[in-house]
């Protein structure tokens, strides 16, 4: 099951390098991120160095590590600096067959298989930022609007299970514990492109999916404005947008109450873009929702002792936690423990939002 898993989650990475045209993959279609080219060899160095205990070789330094953006300095290489792509291929077909050699470790595997699928994600907001001529044209089916009320829904004060106490999960969902939630309203939807440009026609701030304000950018095509879609912004940029409403963002501990008994829609890889706000039945998919609470541990919090960083290095006060997940999230990562998370000016993620008022 495990290595079915695995060769599933490399399926879709390697799915996404196809759609590249060759002269795309050495480009830095986002600044503060490494080169596309990084991530072709990425993948591979970090199940190796995982499963082995650290790296042997070059390139599984080399490959090691991403970069967080937090506006600390853009990163200045050139796409000289780095292998040919033939190279990394070559060292990812004998890292593959030496991973797959490996006793099938439950925790470590898992670890693999959703950090490969997180990148999946990130990927595709990264290839995002292209411009459409540097990608092949992927199809897409089509996703009707129902006409059904917006407005706010009364969310009544109660308590609401944060985090997990067994089974697989990151360090940061751990441990499972109740928190009390006061009686609240909350977006039925969420916000639109079309609500935000009331917003940006007030002096707010335009969206970087947004080419001009009637033509929006998906993954392989600018079309015109969908105002029925979810608008996705930076967490500054909701907090913005959210003040100028008279609202707030909710909090974690709010917006899982709120998503309690929802369900499940644009995810799982089936579509590139997103879909209009009223055809998706739930508070899940369609986007990451930006919520107004900083990334901290949970109480019992402790780090993966063969990953130490992966959440510790974020409770820093930078960075603010997502919930929900995206069209392009995996479905193991839909998790009610599951926490994603950014730092507020970062505008690229697939993550909108729904305001609050209390």
């Amino acid at each position: 099951m495990l290595a079915e898993r695995l060769t599933e989650a490399r399926r879709q990475t390697d799915s996404l390098f196809e759609i590249l045209k060759p002269e795309a993959l050495y480009n830095r279609p986002v600044a503060e991120r490494h080169r596309l080219i990084f991530y072709l060899g990425h993948l591979e160095a970090f199940d190796g160095n995982l499963l082995r205990g650290g790296p042997e070789s070059e390139f599984d330094r080399l490959f090691a590590f991403g970069i967080d953006p937090v506006g600390e300095g853009l990163p200045t290489d050139q796409p000289g600096d780095w292998p040919t792509s033939e190279e990394i291929q070559s060292y990812n077909q004998k890292t593959r067959a030496a991973v797959d050699a490996m006793p099938a470790d439950e925790l470590l595997w898992n670890v693999a298989i959703e950090h490969r699928l997180m990148h999946a994600e990130t990927l595709a907001y990264l290839l995002h930022q292209l411009p459409v001529e540097q990608k092949l044209f992927q199809p897409q089916a089509e996703v009707p609007a129902r006409r059904t009320e917006a407005g706010m829904v009364k969310i009544p004060a109660g308590s609401v299970v944060l985090g997990r106490s067994e089974g697989f999960g990151w360090d940061n969902e751990f441990d499972a514990h109740t928190v009390e939630v006061g009686e609240f309203e909350i977006d039925r939807y969420k916000v639109t492109n079309g609500d935000y440009l009331k917003f940006v026609q007030d002096g707010g701030a335009r969206p970087v999916f947004w080419k001009n304000e009637s033509v929006y950018r998906t993954m392989f095509e600018e079309i015109p404005m969908p105002l029925d879609w979810p608008v996705y912004v930076s967490h500054a940029q909701g907090s913005a947008y959210a003040e100028w409403a008279g609202k707030s963002l909710p909090t974690e501990a709010e917006w899982q109450r709120a998503a309690q008994s929802s369900g499940i829609g644009n995810t799982g890889f089936r579509r590139w873009d997103p879909v209009p706000v009223s055809a998706d039945p739930g508070m899940v998919g369609n986007g990451w929702e930006w919520t107004s609470t900083l990334f901290k541990p949970f109480p019992g919090f402790k780090a993966f002792p063969f990953y130490p960083g992966y959440s510790a290095n974020f409770f820093d006060d930078r960075h603010y936690v997502m919930k929900g997940g995206s069209a392009r999230t995996a479905g193991c990562l839909l998790r009610p423990s599951f926490r994603n998370w950014f730092q507020p000016n970062y505008p690229y993620a697939y993550c909108g939002f729904r305001c609050v008022t209390r």
